[in-house]
């Protein structure tokens, strides 16, 4: 019989101007999740300190120890009101922001003059799952120059290099402080709203990654 379907889901912990990350309650929520279609899978979780010299050890170190058949990774934009499904990885570090060690980037690019990266058409999906919880998600082409990107391209390259078969990022707005359900017009989307949805992107990177592993006909 065949190993079981790994899926590795990670998040951030706080950095300068986000004491609290709600990334990291998002992540432990969806990796306690008990579904019958999930029987078969084996769901680990990691929270990335937000420093580049963490990504750059710890990335490698959890994939050798989790091979993970997909990467499902979660980061906060605090000024985006909305569910962001990245696209691609910009060959971009910003030099301004210090990260959580204080350690800003001594050049602009991460790898020299390389293009973007794209994670592949399966976002798309993701994001079709999202919307039919009722979430407002929105595919973006923009993961920003800070840490979410630098990981994301990093992880872009491990799937690149015989890693993850698939890999997604999403970015996750600051969430309303009440754990109620949101009211209409309220700004902020739920804690529980977001578990939906991200239940939702786990379950189609479920079956996505099921059919990596299916042999061909």
């Amino acid at each position: 019989m065949s190993d079981k379907l790994r899926i590795l889901l990670t998040g951030f912990g706080p950095f300068p101007g986000a004491p609290y990350n709600p990334t990291q309650p998002l992540v432990a929520r969806l990796t306690q999740l008990r579904r019958p279609a999930l029987d078969d899978v084996t769901i680990a979780s990691h929270i990335f300190p937000v420093t580049y010299a963490a990504v750059d050890r710890q990335l490698p170190e959890v994939l050798a120890a989790r091979k993970p058949d997909a990467l499902l990774m979660f980061g906060l934009a605090a000024r985006t009101p909305y569910l962001r499904i990245e696209t691609r990885a910009r060959n971009a570090v910003t030099m301004l922001w210090p990260d959580a060690a204080n350690t800003r980037s001594s050049k602009r690019g991460i790898a020299g003059h390389a293009d973007a990266m794209m994670f592949g058409p399966h976002t798309a999906r993701l994001l079709r799952a999202a919307r039919r919880t009722g979430i407002d998600a929105r595919a973006s082409r923009d993961a920003g120059a800070y840490l979410c990107n630098y990981l994301s391209w990093r992880a872009i390259e491990n799937v690149r290099a015989g890693g993850p078969r698939l890999a997604a990022f999403i970015h996750i707005p600051l969430l309303a402080r009440s754990g109620a359900t949101r009211r209409k017009g309220a700004p902020r989307i739920t804690l529980e709203e977001l578990v939906d949805a991200g239940e939702a992107m786990l379950m189609e990177m479920v079956r996505l990654a099921r059919k990596t592993r299916s042999p061909i006909a």
